[in-house]
């Protein structure tokens, strides 16, 4: 056994049985950066984008992220999510984005909150590309993570995250 828990026997890719697992609450955050020039989050700011509200669309486009994240990813079960939230902020410099995924399941909601995030990133990056090509969609990390058998995680908030 290779001791990892998506392969088998013999190598091959599988699916968690997670059927003998208790159903717990899980929760998981995560977050990242659109980093663009000033110019750009003014125009987000004030509204001024020609493709409409940036941020309700990318808002929209994690919540809808999270909720198809097993058909995006070949390994993942399709989850019965008890709530999504997705938070945009913009900052000089970059638009920072936080998603907080809920369930009450028997595995995890990591990938569901990362998805929503990556998601939400290229959602941004996709209706502000005609202002700024260079835009840099970074730093998506799983913040924090509670339930099941492997209980709390938080990350370190002094280790630095490289792009």
């Amino acid at each position: 056994m290779s001791g990892l828990t998506h392969v088998d026997d013999t190598g091959s890719a599988r699916m968690v049985d997670v059927g003998d697992k208790p159903p717990t609450r899980r929760v998981a955050v995560a977050a990242g950066e659109v980093r663009t020039r000033e110019d750009v989050i003014g125009a987000i700011r004030d509204g001024t984008i020609k493709k409409g509200d940036v941020l309700a669309v990318a808002r929209v486009a994690g919540i809808q992220g999270a909720k198809r994240t097993s058909e995006l990813l070949p390994l993942c079960h399709p989850l019965a999510i008890d709530h999504i939230a997705v938070d945009l902020v913009l900052h000089p410099d970059h638009i920072g984005i936080m998603a907080t995924v809920a369930s009450t399941g028997r595995t995890g909601v990591e990938m569901e909150a990362l998805t929503a995030v990556s998601v939400a990133a290229l959602t941004l990056y996709d209706m502000c590309k005609a202002m700024d090509r260079e835009m840099t969609v970074t730093r998506i990390r799983l913040e924090e993570k509670s339930g099941g058998r492997s209980g709390h995680f938080q990350r370190d908030p002094t280790r630095e995250v490289t792009p």
